[in-house]
C-alpha cells in the first residue's frame, strides 16, 4: 500500500510540473535560509564551550561609576590577579593574561646575518595557569614550565610553521619582539579553534612584563587596562553572587579612596561572547538579542514558505476533485486520502531539503566571507544538523500539508464526480487571503527593517565627525629612542612632495580603537573629576592635519613633552563652564601632579569613538615619547604615487621595521563592521521573503483565475476589456498588501525604534522609508499578479464558457 501511495504521489507531482516546481522552489529557498541561520547560531553559541571547566570559569571586569552612569571594561588593574590569590585562598585557580596585540617579530635567517621581519597578530602575555584552566592542546612543551620564566614564548603550530617551516625546528629558537625583547621558544600549541574568544598566535611568559615598559604599572591600582584580564575558577560552594559582593569589598580595600565607587565584577565564561558591555579579545560579540532576531527571521521565512505551499496546494485542490471522488467510490476512507496527500507533501519537502542542502553548501563559503567566520563546510555529518533537518521535514510536512490534506479528503464523492467542487466547499478564499496578508506582513517588516538599517549605515558613512577624514593615511611608527630621532627627518622628506598637504605625529587618530582615558583635577581642586577625558597626545600640526576648529585660544606650542593643554567643548560642559574663554589659563592636574599645565585652547567637539557613543570629553597635549602614528594628509586622486613615495622614505627612516598603512576612513568604517555585515544579511532575507511571498501570490491568483474562469468569460462577452479584467484581479491583491502594511508598519516601527536607540546618533524614522517599502511591495506584487491576470484576460471567452 505504501509503495502504491508513493508511486501515485510521484506521478501526481510529475504531472503537475508547475505546481511541483513552485512548491519545491519556495520550500528550498525558505529551508536554505533557515538552515544557514541555524548554522550561524550553532557556530556563534559554540564559543569556548569545549573547555571542561567552562561552567566554573569567570572573568573579572571593572564597573565604573560616573556622572554619565555606569561604564564597563573587560580589563582590570595589573595587581588584581596576584592579590586575589592572597585575599581569596578558597579560589585555587587564578590566572592573569594581557593582550599585547599586533607587534613586529624579527627572526634570524639561518646561518646568514640577514633578518626576517614580519607583523604578528594576537600576541599575549600569559601565566602558566592559563593553560591549566583552559583546554588548549599542546604539541610540544610543558604547560607548567614552558611559560614559568621571563623571556619564554610558545607558538601555535601554524605560527611556528610560518616562522620556521616546521614546528619541530622551532623549539629552542628565539624571536625578537619590537626589535627589543628576545624570547626563547619553549613550546608549541595546537592551532586554536575558530570558535574561541582567545585568538592567540603567540604567548609570552607573563613574568616578562616586569622587564617591559609596563613594569611601573604592575603595582598601580588606579589604572585599568582593557587588555589586562584575570580569570578564576570558582569552587562549587562559592556562588558568583557571593563572589561579586566580596569583590566590592576587595576593590574598596585596595583602590585609593577617591576611586571607591569603582568595583570589580565577575562574568561567566559562557556569557563573554554575548555581552556587548565588556567585549572580548576577539573584538566580536554576538548578543542574545541578535540570536533571537535571527531565530525569528528563520522561523518567519520558513513560515512564509509553508504558507506559500498551502496557497498553491489549495489552488490545485479543485483540479483533483474528480480523483478524490473516484477514490472514495472505490472504497478509500478519509484517513487514507489525507495520508496520501501528506505523503505528497513529505516528498516535496524531502526534495526541497535535498536542494536546500546543496544550496547551503554552495552559500556557506560566501557567508563565511561575509561574516568573517570559519564555520565548518562539512556540516552534513553533524548530528545536530541532521536532527534539525528531520525536525524541519516533520514540521514543514505537517504545517504545509495537513490543512490541504484534510480539506481535499473531505470532498463529497458525488459532488466531486460532477465537477461541482467550488471555492466555498474547500474553505473559500478567505483563508488564503489571510495567509497572503500574513506573508506580506512578515515581508514588510523585513523590508522596512532592512531599509532602516541601510539608511543608518549610510548615515554613519556620511555623517560629519567634527574633523576631516578625507584622504588621511595613518602609518604606525616605532616609539623607541632610535625611531624618535627620525621623526623630523621623515616629516621634512614627506612635506617635500607637493601631493602631501600635512604631516602630524600622534598617539592615534582623532577616532580610533586605541584610546587613553584618565580623570584629572581641574583649577587647583583637590578632588578628581567624576568622569574621564580621552587623552590625545599629538604634535602642534595635528589640528591643521585634521582641520580641528578652535572656538577659543590657540594651539599649543611645539614641545617634546607636555607643557600646555587643548580641550574640547564637551569637557568644559562637564565641568560646568559655558564660556570657552573662561577656561583659558585654568590648570589641569593629571596623575596627582605629574602633569600640571594650563589650558591654552578650546576646539569644537569631534567624535573620538563610534557614533554609538555620545560625544566624549577630550584633552590634547604634546608628548613625543607616546607617539605611535604618523598622520599624512594627501591630495585626493594621488594615492598610488604618494603611497609609494611614503613607503620609500618610511623604510629609509626605519629600516628595522615593517611598513604598514591604513586610510582613516577605513578605520572608521571598521567600527561598524558587524552592522555592515548584518545589513547584507537583512537585504538577502528581505529579498527571500518578498520572493516567496510573490510565489504565494501567484498561487492565489492562479486559484482565483481557475475558480472565476466562467465569470471572466461572461464579463468579456458583456464588453469588459483586458484592462478591466487585469484591474479586477489586481485590485484585490493590492488591497491585501495594504492591509498587510497596516499591520506590519507599527510592528516594524516599534522593533526598529528600539534598535536605533542603541545609537546616540541615529536617523529619524520618517514616512519616506515606509512609503518606499509599500510602494516597492505593490510594484513587485503587480508584476507577479500581472502575468497571470493578463493571461486570464486574453483567454478566448468561448473557451472560458465551455469550462463546465
Amino acid at each position: 500500500m505504501l509503495k502504491n501511495y508513493l508511486k501515485i504521489a510521484f506521478r501526481n507531482l510529475v504531472r503537475n510540473k508547475t505546481y511541483t516546481l513552485l512548491n519545491v522552489l519556495g520550500l528550498t529557498i525558505g529551508i536554505s535560509a533557515c538552515l544557514l541561520i541555524f548554522l550561524v547560531i550553532q557556530f556563534e553559541t559554540s564559543y569556548d564551550n569545549f573547555h571542561p571547566k567552562k561552567n566554573s570559569i569567570y572573568r573579572l571586569g571593572t564597573e565604573f561609576q560616573s556622572q554619565d552612569g555606569v561604564g564597563y571594561s573587560a580589563g582590570v588593574s595589573f595587581p588584581v590577579g596576584p592579590q586575589l590569590r592572597l585575599d581569596f585562598p578558597q579560589i585555587k585557580e587564578v590566572t592573569s593574561i594581557f593582550k599585547l596585540g599586533d607587534r613586529q617579530i624579527t627572526l634570524e635567517n639561518g646561518s646568514s646575518n640577514q633578518q626576517r621581519k614580519l607583523k604578528e597578530t594576537n600576541i599575549y602575555y600569559t601565566e602558566p595557569e592559563f593553560f591549566k584552566m583552559f583546554n588548549f592542546g599542546w604539541i610540544a612543551g610543558n604547560p607548567s614550565s614552558s611559560l614559568s620564566e621571563p623571556n619564554q614564548a610558545v607558538l601555535t603550530q601554524a605560527t611556528a610553521e610560518k616562522y620556521f617551516g616546521d614546528w619541530k625546528s622551532a623549539i629552542g629558537k628565539t624571536v625578537q619582539v619590537d626589535n627589543n625583547y628576545i624570547f626563547k621558544i619553549t613550546g608549541i600549541l595546537k592551532n586554536f579553534p575558530p570558535n574561541t574568544d582567545f585568538p592567540l598566535n603567540m604567548a609570552l611568559s607573563y613574568s616578562s612584563l616586569k622587564n617591559s615598559n609596563l613594569s611601573r604599572n604592575m603595582t598601580d591600582w588606579v589604572s585599568t587596562f582593557s587588555a589586562a584580564s584575570v580569570y578564576v575558577v570558582l569552587p562549587p560552594e562559592y556562588s558568583m553572587q557571593k563572589f561579586n559582593t566580596d569583590l566590592k569589598s576587595f576593590a574598596r580595600k585596595h583602590k585609593p579612596a577617591e576611586y571607591g565607587k569603582d568595583a570589580y565584577i565577575s562574568q561567566p565564561l559562557k556569557e563573554i561572547h554575548y555581552d556587548e558591555r565588556f567585549g572580548n579579545y576577539n573584538d566580536h560579540t554576538f548578543p542574545h538579542s541578535l540570536i533571537t532576531a535571527l531565530i525569528l527571521i528563520g522561523i518567519f521565512l520558513l513560515l512564509i514558505a509553508c504558507v506559500n505551499f498551502i496557497n498553491l496546494a489549495t489552488a490545485q485542490a479543485v483540479n483533483r476533485s474528480k480523483e478524490v471522488g473516484i477514490r472514495k467510490v472505490l472504497g478509500s476512507v478519509r484517513g487514507q486520502l489525507a495520508f496520501q496527500f501528506l505523503g505528497e507533501t513529505g516528498l516535496i519537502t524531502l526534495a526541497a531539503i535535498a536542494c536546500a542542502i546543496f544550496v547551503t553548501a554552495i552559500s556557506l563559503p560566501f557567508l563565511n566571507t561575509l561574516l568573517e567566520t570559519k564555520m565548518p563546510l562539512q556540516f552534513i555529518g553533524n548530528p545536530t544538523v541532521i536532527l534539525f533537518l528531520i525536525t524541519v521535514l516533520i514540521a514543514v510536512t505537517i504545517l504545509s500539508g495537513l490543512y490541504p490534506a484534510l480539506i481535499i479528503s473531505r470532498f463529497n464523492p458525488i459532488t466531486a464526480l460532477k465537477n461541482k467542487v467550488t471555492a466555498k466547499m474547500i474553505g473559500g478564499i478567505s483563508l488564503r487571503r489571510v495567509l497572503v496578508i500574513l506573508q506580506f506582513a512578515i515581508a514588510h517588516v523585513l523590508i522596512i527593517g532592512m531599509l532602516i538599517v541601510v539608511s543608518q549605515m549610510d548615515f554613519f558613512k556620511n555623517a560629519s565627525l567634527g574633523f576631516d577624514k578625507t584622504a588621511v593615511i595613518n602609518v604606525p611608527v616605532p616609539g623607541d629612542s632610535a625611531g624618535l630621532k627620525q621623526y623630523a627627518y621623515l616629516r621634512n622628506k614627506l612635506l617635500e612632495n607637493p601631493d602631501i598637504m600635512n604631516v602630524s605625529f600622534s598617539f592615534g587618530s582623532p577616532s580610533s580603537n586605541g584610546n587613553w582615558s584618565s580623570d584629572f583635577k581641574f583649577d587647583n581642586s583637590s578632588k578628581a573629576t567624576d568622569f574621564s577625558a580621552n587623552l590625545k597626545w599629538a604634535d602642534e600640526d595635528y589640528f591643521k592635519t585634521y582641520n580641528l576648529k578652535f572656538v577659543a585660544g590657540r594651539p599649543y606650542h611645539q614641545n617634546d613633552t607636555v607643557n600646555e593643554f587643548v580641550v574640547n567643548e564637551t569637557l568644559l560642559h562637564k565641568l560646568g563652564i559655558t564660556d570657552p574663554q573662561k577656561a583659558i589659563g585654568k590648570k589641569i592636574n593629571l596623575w596627582d601632579g605629574q602633569k600640571v599645565f594650563p589650558i591654552v585652547g578650546v576646539i569644537r567637539d569631534f567624535n573620538s569613538y563610534s557614533l554609538r557613543s555620545p560625544m566624549a570629553p577630550v584633552m590634547l597635549g604634546t608628548w613625543k615619547s607616546t607617539y605611535e602614528t604618523i598622520n599624512i594628509k594627501i591630495k585626493p586622486g594621488t594615492e598610488k604615487n604618494t603611497l609609494a613615495y611614503i613607503e620609500k622614505y618610511w623604510n629609509e627612516s626605519f629600516p628595522k621595521y615593517v611598513y604598514q598603512y591604513q586610510f582613516l576612513d577605513q578605520t572608521i568604517a571598521n567600527f561598524y563592521k558587524q552592522e555592515t555585515q548584518l545589513t547584507q544579511l537583512y537585504k538577502i532575507f528581505a529579498g527571500i521573503a518578498i520572493f516567496i511571498s510573490c510565489l504565494g501570490l501567484y498561487g492565489l491568483v492562479s486559484f482565483m483565475a481557475v475558480q472565476r474562469t466562467k465569470e471572466m468569460g461572461i464579463r468579456k462577452v458583456l464588453g469588459a476589456t483586458a484592462v478591466n479584467i487585469v484591474y479586477l484581479l489586481s485590485r484585490e491583491f493590492t488591497f491585501l498588501i495594504l492591509i498587510a502594511f497596516v499591520i506590519a508598519g507599527p510592528i516594524a516601527y516599534f522593533i526598529m525604534r528600539r534598535w536605533l536607540d542603541n545609537y546616540t546618533y541615529r536617523i529619524p524614522l520618517g514616512a519616506s522609508i515606509f512609503f518606499v517599502a509599500i510602494f516597492s511591495s505593490i510594484v513587485i506584487a503587480w508584476i507577479t499578479v500581472g502575468y497571470r491576470a493578463i493571461r486570464t484576460a486574453l483567454t478566448n471567452p468561448v473557451t472560458s464558457l465551455r469550462t463546465e
